[in-house]
């Protein structure tokens, strides 16, 4: 149901808009993370709820991640709905308007952070896609004993759809290759109208420890243990433990939705962390491609097809709700700890252009922003999120001892189709190697894995400061001419200089942005901030913005608390999403110092809850 706003509540909206309006993040961008790592490390929290804004005891906390969520979009929805159920959680609860995300801002790290209580510099993830100077390369001998003794150290941590078995015809499918039977075709109903008709056939997608890592994950495609050789899952790769593992220890039910298996990682370094894990892959193509080669395509292509992978997952969570599991079929009563991440949001700022649920699929619409206000595609993404939440709420309505909490893994950037530049980061790399390969020719390529969205990070095989110098010196001189969008949606061109970057750091000093010293065997060797508008992508407008940097859009994102037992309250002190962590343990009455990373950083519970 959607909560009905009185002449009171309207008007604390209103100066809710206001006050977010009025926060800003008065930091240099180049230096964001130490600023807010230092404003949220001075309180190591508690788990005593007495005195705070929780007028009862919670038994259950459902986390939800709006990828792509800025608070200036939140301000505007708010604004523009406020009888919507968005805006009913940040007038009924506590809204964060000062909150930021890790850098680097990707997925991984910034949910890994929400679920942790740390920072990359603790938890070792940098990024989904990133690299290991400690680890053997995927392809490298990984059956035990010593048969990959001898191999250079060296390895991609890839830990995305990439991990999955392939169909028959050599395919990513949303079953992440468990060939479930008559998976397509996959027809959802969104909202309005709900309750959402979602197939059976995708809900039993099988979400235990054992069986997402032996059915969903092809241990192939894992980067190798150089002591062990046998393969590194993901949540071997995470450094410490999670959330979910604090509850198993306490003899809790969990459960997670996300976009891809590789989401195992949140199971912690036990493994065991997550009773039930629903992950059907977004990356997976929409229709079988064997009797509809034509539709090729995956999840993200379009927002209409979105929405309708998010809904799969929304159903998931409403069965575990009402007590099941993702399935609806085994009763399992419901996790004390769950949640999912919607994609619509992060997919509707990206396109260029696509259709939308309102309009017939033909008719296709912008994406992202127009000026600086949400454009069409992205405002039917808001409005299906609020209402997808609407179901949530009336699935819980009556439990005052459930809590939302709803926040962002990163934001996006830019906001402005006139600051947007695309650069082809292949061709970039390319010719660093070129220059490279006229002054060294021992050590080639150069670059032993490159990580470029809307920042550049490189790990390099020459480590000596003559390669970090060259590297930095090459991008300081790069210039070009890459791609950006008319107000239309029409591809231009646009010159870049410095390879789109406002700072570049190297070796050392690449470690300390980060936190870390360079015993590190992890961080990369360059850090690249990029100026507001640089894209690296290919040549063609496919995106019209991106996230894993350090600017203020992709990092400034909403935390929300709500729930029958949240008082309202608006807090603007700098916050970080890493300290969602310790405050879903201290609702729920535990200790948030049994996370290793609260310990290490001093993550402190949200202001307003203590």
């Amino acid at each position: 149901m959607k909560i009905k706003q009185t002449l009171l509540s309207l008007a604390i909206s209103m100066l809710i808009g206001s006050a977010a309006n009025a926060s800003t993040i008065s930091v240099d961008e180049s230096n964001l993370n130490t600023s807010i790592t230092t404003n949220v490390s001075n309180n190591s929290g508690s788990s005593n709820i007495a005195g705070s804004n929780v007028s009862l005891a919670v038994k259950h906390v459902l986390l939800i991640s709006i990828d792509g969520l800025r608070q200036d979009d939140l301000n505007w929805f708010v604004k523009k709905y406020p009888t919507s159920t968005l805006a009913g959680m940040v007038n009924s609860g506590i809204s964060y308007t000062n909150a930021n995300t890790p850098f680097p801002s990707d997925s991984f790290p910034g949910l890994v952070g929400q679920v942790t209580g740390g920072n990359p510099k603790t938890t070792g993830i940098y990024y989904d896609d990133a690299y290991s100077r400690a680890l053997l390369p995927v392809g490298s001998p990984n059956k035990g004993g010593t048969s990959c003794k001898g191999i250079a150290l060296g390895a991609e941590t890839g830990y995305f759809e990439n991990l999955e078995p392939l169909d028959k015809n050599g395919n990513i499918t949303i079953d992440a290759g468990q060939n479930i039977p008559n998976v397509y075709p996959i027809e959802t109903t969104l909202v309005p109208g709900y309750p959402a008709s979602v197939p059976a056939s995708i809900l039993s997608l099988v979400g235990s420890p054992a069986d997402v890592r032996s059915k969903l994950i092809d241990p192939a495609n894992l980067p190798v243990d150089p002591k062990t050789c046998t393969p590194v899952y993901p949540h071997q790769y995470l450094q410490v433990n999670t959330i979910f593992e604090v509850a198993k220890k306490h003899k809790l039910h969990t459960a997670w939705t996300d976009k891809h298996p590789a989401y195992e990682i949140l199971n912690g370094p036990s493994g065991l962390g997550i009773d039930d894990l629903f992950a059907p892959e977004i990356n997976g193509v929409v229709s079988n491609v064997a009797l509809d080669p034509k539709n090729a395509v995956d999840w993200t292509k379009d927002n209409t097809d979105t929405q309708k992978y998010d809904t799969i997952k929304v159903a998931s969570i409403l069965n575990e709700i009402k007590g099941f599991d993702h399935s609806g079929v085994k009763t399992t009563g419901t996790p004390a700890i769950f949640g999912m991440n919607f994609q619509a949001v992060s997919v509707a700022q990206k396109l260029n252009t696509s259709s939308t649920p309102e309009q017939p699929k033909n008719a296709k619409q912008l994406g992202g922003y127009i000026g600086s206000t949400p454009g069409p595609v992205l405002e039917s993404a808001l409005k299906f999120v609020s209402d997808s939440l609407e179901q949530m709420e009336d699935a819980i309505s009556g439990n005052p001892d459930t809590v939302i909490i709803v926040s962002a893994k990163h934001g996006q950037s830019p906001k402005l189709r006139s600051d947007l530049t695309i650069i082809n980061d292949g061709d970039m790399i390319n010719a660093l190697e070129v220059a490279w390969s006229k002054t060294n020719q021992k050590i080639k390529p150069l670059v032993a894995h490159a990580m470029d969205d809307d920042g550049v990070l490189l790990w390099l095989n020459d480590r000596s400061d003559t390669a970090l110098t060259f590297a930095k010196t090459f991008l300081t001189n790069y210039t070009g001419t890459g791609i950006s969008s008319d107000a239309n949606g029409a591809k231009i061109s646009k010159t870049f200089t410095n390879a789109g970057l406002s700072a570049i750091y190297t070796g050392a000093n690449a470690a300390k942005q980060l936190g870390l010293t360079t015993a590190d065997q992890r961080y990369p060797d360059v850090i690249g901030y990029a100026k507001i508008g640089s894209v690296y992508g290919g040549g063609k407008l496919s995106k019209i913005a991106e996230h894993g940097g350090n600017a203020i859009a992709d990092r400034h994102v909403p935390i929300i608390i709500s729930g029958a037992t949240i008082n309202h309250a608006v807090e603007s002190k700098t916050v970080s999403t890493v300290q969602i962590a310790p405050s879903i343990l201290h609702l729920l009455g535990l200790d948030p110092q049994e996370l290793q990373a609260v310990k290490a950083e001093k993550t402190a519970v949200l202001p307003s809850l203590k």
